[in-house]
């Protein structure tokens, strides 16, 4: 299939634009797509997603518009593709097309995503809107830092379901020869033909756990008859994913598979989509599924990065990713420009979820202004808690509230840990520091200098009151994106990929919302900028 080309010159009388021109808002998103549209995403942005000849595709221009305005609105492909057959504004949005321009079946669509997805640049809709963003001088060298939670789209299930699940996918993906030799292995009498839970008394103890058993001695004999073949990807997979779910939740306990005493520490919690995982945004407040991280410009308020991770992922895992573009070395053209023109300071804010020492130290080492809280030191029952003790990091050693000192003894990751052990025996202080029997100690980070500097700093009035006046508003814009209206809270889709990649349509379509307040606007030749008005 080859490129469509958008039509250039709509009807005289025809075209939506003299309909809905005084009608809509200048700065709404159908205004600035509207004037902006063509040179946002032309056609040959995508040219390399299809064959140089062929059947025209619809021009990938309107599929953009029409993408981005569908993310913005949390519709399905039918309703979006409907929408832009009876609705005006989408037409207008697409520069202006007659009312009678055709429209499009929902699968083109889905078959835009899979060509993006299989590209180089899967999220370049997003990175265009950043990239225009940057050219009329919206983006600057400051960055905030947030994630939200995003519910994944399938059920959690129990270590029944889940082992059922896996076997029935393996059983799936193996082909008729193969499948009929893992059959032969199952002394259950289970036929793994249906999703609903076997019939037993589910009150009865020991009924469950026989089942539990015989379902698991299933899956290890399949995975038996497996080992030491060769597989094709997908029975691969599903073969992986049967021994991770086996492994993860039973114990052996007397020639007898029981559900462990233990949640691990990366489980699969679907077999439907194993990348979900169960996540805590705080100590009380838990999900499942993944996690939304952004970055963005707190001036312009332009989300500059997003990216995707398992719900049990740290905040501060992916920062590294969402900050590259104010972290990478400059080049040489670059370089030559820093000598002329004086570069604003890089900065990064951030709240105590990403104030750990590997990130303080990576930014700090990049000579970025680190606007990050790190969390105070405490300890239990009010005692003395780490900050109380005087940590020297040049000398080796750590002297603690009665004036006490002791060697800090390096370990193996390189920190180390002060044991003050037989001094608390006799020490009046020792009720206001410790109940170990061995004494107090106090554990020294491998970044423990940046901690300590961090905890200092965010104890700073002044630190404070910068840190306050920036950071929410990251807030306000994860708040914009998991809008009820975006429908950004739950996944729409199953897949870390997927989800990655509809998280980065929706930032783009709130980008394009954002510059169309700006007043963006094209000035040619690839030019961009804020229109004074």
């Amino acid at each position: 299939m080859a490129v469509g080309r958008t039509p250039m010159q709509p009807g005289l009388l025809s075209s939506t634009a003299g309909f809905c021109e005084g009608r809509l808002p200048p700065n709404s998103i159908y205004a600035v797509l509207h004037r902006e549209c063509r040179a946002l995403f032309p056609d040959e942005m995508f040219a390399d997603l299809f064959a140089e000849d062929g059947r025209r595709s619809v021009p990938p221009m309107i599929v953009a518009v029409v993408m981005v305005l569908q993310r913005l609105e949390g519709l399905s492909d039918r309703e979006a593709v409907e929408r832009f057959a009876f609705d005006v504004r989408w037409k207008y949005a697409a520069g202006g097309l007659d009312f009678d321009h055709p429209g499009f079946v929902h699968t083109v669509l889905v078959d835009m995503r899979a060509r993006l997805a299989a590209s180089a640049r899967p999220n370049r809709i997003f990175e265009r809107t950043v990239e225009v963003a940057a050219q009329a001088g919206l983006v600057g060298r400051r960055r905030v830092l947030d994630s939200a939670p995003v519910y994944d789209a399938v059920a959690t299930q129990d270590t029944i379901t889940l082992i059922r699940s896996a076997v029935r996918g393996l059983l799936r993906a193996a082909d008729h020869v193969l499948r009929a030799r893992l059959r032969a292995v199952i002394s259950s009498g289970d036929g793994y033909t249906s999703a609903a839970k076997p019939a037993i008394d589910w009150t009865d103890a020991a009924e469950r756990e026989a089942l539990i058993d015989a379902r698991a001695r299933d899956g290890y004999a399949l995975l038996a008859v497996l080992e030491g073949r060769v597989l094709e990807q997908e029975v691969d997979q599903a073969a992986r994913l049967l021994a991770t779910v086996l492994g993860q939740d039973l114990e052996q306990d007397g020639g007898v598979f029981k559900i462990a005493r233990k949640v691990a520490r990366d489980r699969v919690i679907s077999t439907v989509d194993p990348e979900a995982r169960h996540g805590h945004k705080t100590v009380r407040r838990s999900f499942d599924g993944y996690k939304g991280h952004v970055a963005e410009d707190p001036d312009s308020e332009v989300i500059t990065a997003t990216a995707v991770t398992a719900g049990n992922v740290g905040d501060a895992g992916p920062a590294a990713e969402l900050l590259a573009d104010i972290l990478h070395s400059p080049t040489q053209d670059e370089q030559v420009e820093e000598e002329q023109v004086e570069e604003e300071q890089v900065e990064v804010y951030g709240d105590a979820a990403y104030g750990t020492g590997p990130l303080l130290a990576e930014l700090a080492e990049a000579g970025v202004e680190v606007m990050i809280k790190v969390q105070a030191a405490n300890a239990p029952g009010g005692r003395f808690s780490k900050d109380a003790f005087t940590v020297d990091l040049e000398v080796g050693q750590v002297t603690c509230p009665n004036q006490v000192t002791a060697a800090i003894r390096p370990q193996r990751d390189g920190g180390g840990a002060a044991c003050f052990a037989a001094a608390c025996a006799s020490c009046p202080l020792a009720a206001l520091c410790t109940t170990a029997r061995n004494g107090r100690v106090i554990t020294i980070s491998p970044h423990e200098e940046h901690l300590a500097r961090g905890r200092a700093r965010s104890a700073d009035p002044g630190w404070l009151a910068a840190y306050r006046a920036t950071r929410p508003k990251v807030e306000r814009k994860i708040a914009h994106l998991v809008r009820r209206r975006h429908g950004g809270r739950c996944a729409r889709v199953r897949g870390r990929a997927k989800v990655g990649a509809d998280f980065s349509l929706l930032a783009a379509a709130v980008n394009v919302a954002r510059l169309g307040v700006l007043g963006i606007t094209s000035t040619g030749r690839g030019n961009w900028a804020i229109s004074a008005g």
